[in-house]
């Protein structure tokens, strides 16, 4: 019988600020009856804080694939979080990918985040 391939485990680190999950999480998902606009938030938070960038250029689909949602949601998503004034979004021309900045609004100029 064949030996089963040894499987790479890389783990991911990634410190988050206690906000996200005690209070936003909640308002998102519970509120807003959103839990897709907490996840595509937390998978641009991950993307930018997480790896000590301002922005991180992210097209629609591949948002969705990574975190396992439909197209459609994860526009919804994003509107609803460009509303709240939790993400930013730029765009050089109207077709190319969106560059996206996770704001942090309950963090004060000058606060580093825990």
């Amino acid at each position: 019988m064949a030996e089963a391939p040894a499987i790479a485990i890389i783990a991911i680190a990634m410190k988050i600020d206690p906000y996200i999950v005690d209070t936003l999480m909640r308002d998102l998902v519970a509120h807003s009856h959103s839990s897709a606009a907490f996840l595509v938030y937390l998978q641009l938070y991950r993307h930018t804080h997480g790896e000590g960038r301002e922005s991180a250029a992210m097209s629609h689909k591949l948002l969705a694939d990574l975190i396992g949602i439909s197209k459609r949601s994860v526009q919804n998503a994003l509107a609803h979080l460009i509303e709240r004034r939790l993400i930013r979004q730029r765009k050089a021309r109207p077709t190319a990918v969106p560059v996206y900045t996770a704001l942090t609004p309950w963090i004060r100029k000058g606060k580093s985040s825990a």
